[in-house]
């Protein structure tokens, strides 16, 4: 299939149709499954769709070929992150196709390697295939990673799951073998307001948040001065980054409410689990008490906002040397950004992260993928089925 201009324009008319649905993670992506879930009906290709609780988000999952043990699957989430205040030059929502470049919000991270993934699967099942080829469509990737939470354990209902598995982030086509762990939380400190010239008899709860950012802080510079070193990231260390602060109304009012946002990207052997009991440790233990002193109801709270945990498929392993084949590649990365990779991984799921795009132009205003790079996505995976063909 190498070249065939027919298949990249299927899939260029499918990436059109998928940038069209604004699936940013507070909306629904459920239109969108819904038409992939018809589009693929009307292929020959049945899929199952599950709702979360709310009714309002979706997972897709489709199998081609022999409901047979092994096979591979191809993942992909399709929520984006917001456009707001971004400087897009056109409607972020309507590809666009400029000089080699495909534009618009998901078309890198990561709706290109899905529409790639759709636009093959007819013509994977139509292959004496030895070993059946999985769809997952994800939902909430970007924020809580819920969808893949609930879809990776239900693939062996009522079949075998899949052996292996390619989540198709942006990575230039390149095989990435391992990434760090992603944790993120929000974090709301109480205490008790007044007017700011009666300090004793307030609880301030900005100072006693920022004491907490400040401990994370500390963490930060302690992991990148004498923390594990794991070769092949970007650091080479575990990094805490607290992200938003919010607090106050005005200079003389004390603040009796204060919340922000931290993550830990952790290396392989690192439990960025640590890092949040650590807080906790020092808030209760250091800082809460003198607010309590006057505010007995002082309090932290702590909220799990996204867990995705780290992966590393050694070099050596059947399905690195097989993507390293398929792409034309002779190495291997390994990424410091999150992707849902290490949910197939914890349930034995050999999983490797492949796909067009590259990941400097996700989340970007006027992000775009390479029509060459999708083409290239589908000589990867039309190669991909004629391996399984082969058994």
């Amino acid at each position: 299939m190498p070249g065939d201009k027919k298949m990249l324009e299927e899939a260029v008319t499918l990436l059109d149709r998928l940038v069209s649905f604004d699936t940013t993670s507070r909306n629904s992506n459920l239109p969108l499954i819904r038409w992939v879930e018809a589009w693929l009906a009307a292929h020959g290709v049945e899929s199952r769709v599950t709702l979360d609780a709310s009714g309002e988000k979706a997972n897709l999952h489709a199998v081609v070929g022999p409901r047979v043990a092994g096979g591979i699957a191809l993942s992909a989430h399709v929520d984006c992150v917001p456009v707001d205040g971004q400087a897009w030059l056109a409607d972020p929502f309507r590809l666009r196709r400029e000089n080699g470049r495909l534009i618009g919000r998901g078309t890198a991270d990561m709706k290109g390697f899905a529409a790639c993934a759709i636009a093959m699967l007819p013509r994977i099942a139509a292959l004496p295939l030895a070993r059946p080829v999985h769809l997952c469509l994800t939902h909430d990737e970007e924020t809580t990673a819920a969808g893949a939470r609930a879809l990776v354990p239900r693939l062996g209902e009522g079949q075998p799951p899949p052996a292996a598995c390619i989540v198709g982030e942006p990575t230039g086509m390149a095989p990435v073998i391992a990434q760090k762990g992603y944790a993120s939380w929000d974090v709301t400190v109480t205490g008790l307001s007044g007017h700011s010239s009666r300090t004793t008899d307030t609880a301030n709860a900005l100072h006693a948040a920022a004491e907490g950012v400040a401990w994370l802080s500390a963490r930060a510079r302690e992991f990148a001065a004498a923390g594990r070193r794991a070769e092949g990231f970007e650091p080479p260390w575990t990094t805490v980054h607290v992200g938003t602060f919010e607090a106050g109304t005005i200079l003389n009012i004390v603040p009796d409410r204060a919340r922000f946002m931290f993550e830990v990207r952790s290396v392989p052997g690192d439990d960025p689990q640590a890092v949040r009991e650590g807080l906790v440790a020092f808030m209760e233990g250091t800082v809460l008490p003198p607010l309590r002193a006057v505010a007995p109801d002082a309090r932290m709270s702590v909220a799990e906002r996204s867990h995705l945990p780290a992966f590393d498929l050694p070099e050596d392993a059947p399905l690195a040397l097989l993507v390293q084949r398929l792409t034309g590649r002779n190495s291997v990365a390994r990424v410091s950004y999150g992707t849902e990779a290490g949910f197939f991984h914890d349930r034995g799921i050999a999983t490797i992260v492949c796909g067009p795009g590259h990941i400097a132009q996700a989340h970007q205003p006027e992000e775009w993928v390479a029509e060459s790079q999708i083409a290239s996505c589908l000589d990867v995976l039309d190669r991909l089925a004629g391996t399984l063909a082969e058994g």
